[in-house]
């Protein structure tokens, strides 16, 4: 059966209750692994958990330190432990399993319906043009918040609006000069190149991770026959998942890097 979105509408605004839930959840289970992980930290024995965050403390001071120095890098180092923690859980969230509720009835959430009448009604039609019986509708409510559109990005967007405004108050000069370098021709070229940054961040990690949602529910259409493949997929999954996660993470810090002033030698 094929799931539908629980759009429901406030202030004129859509909001889809599902992403905003799966949002909650990831904003919840990063927060508790880095509470956990800084919990009783200690140099003689530290825990498995404490291990693994000091381990992607490590593993992002690398990946900035690949584009920019020490220095110039401290300033960013929790938002990219921030950025590829949210990431990979997101990512992870729709893997395990998914949550769905079947309706027959119109159903509502703040008094906005998100299962309307019409809806219904069409799904009765439909099922008795095709000669079948009518179970309801689908609503997905269990998935990787990073399989939406929207939520990529609006990730990427704060990488990028993060980079312009550090690059116009702190690097103003070097910044506008960027854009006219090596001549006033090649400014609509840099603007473009701008556009290029936000819709490249945003629409690769919604693309593998959507990609990957689909795969496994195609895979689960194969009853019991596509569980070896869901097997070997999910373990792909995993894989792609922290890779995509390492990459979205990499590029805000070179964005970044090229917007800050470069007055100190860098040394790889």
């Amino acid at each position: 059966m094929e799931h539908i979105a629980p759009f429901i509408q406030l202030f004129g605004i859509e909001f889809d209750l599902s992403i905003i839930i799966m949002l909650l959840v990831t904003c919840t289970v990063v927060f508790i692994l880095a509470k956990l992980g800084a919990r009783k930290a200690t140099v003689k024995n530290p825990s498995k958990l404490q291990n693994f965050v000091e381990w992607i403390i490590e593993f992002v001071e690398n990946i900035i330190s690949s584009s920019m120095t020490k220095k110039q890098g401290k300033p960013f180092l929790m938002l990219g432990i921030t950025l590829i923690m949210f990431i990979f859980v997101g990512n992870m969230l729709g893997l395990p399993f998914a949550i769905a509720t079947e309706h027959t009835a119109p159903a509502s959430f703040l008094g906005q319906e998100f299962i309307s009448k019409e809806l219904i009604h069409e799904g009765h039609v439909k099922a008795e043009a095709a000669g079948k019986e009518y179970h309801g509708e689908s609503v997905l409510w269990w998935k990787s918040p990073t399989a939406n559109v929207s939520v990529t990005m609006g990730l990427a967007a704060i990488v990028i609006f993060l980079s312009h405004y550090i690059g116009i108050f702190r690097n103003t000069r070097g910044y506008f000069k960027h854009y006219v370098e090596p001549n006033v021709a090649f400014l609509p070229i840099h603007i473009v190149e701008q556009i290029a940054k936000l819709l490249t961040l945003g629409l690769r990690l919604f693309g593998n991770i959507f990609a990957g949602e689909v795969m496994i529910a195609v895979i689960l259409g194969l009853g019991i026959w596509g569980i070896p493949a869901l097997v070997v997929w999910q373990g792909f999954s995993i894989f792609v998942g922290a890779i995509q996660a390492f990459i979205f993470t990499m590029l805000a810090m070179v964005y970044i890097s090229q917007v800050i002033p470069h007055d100190e030698p860098h040394h790889h």
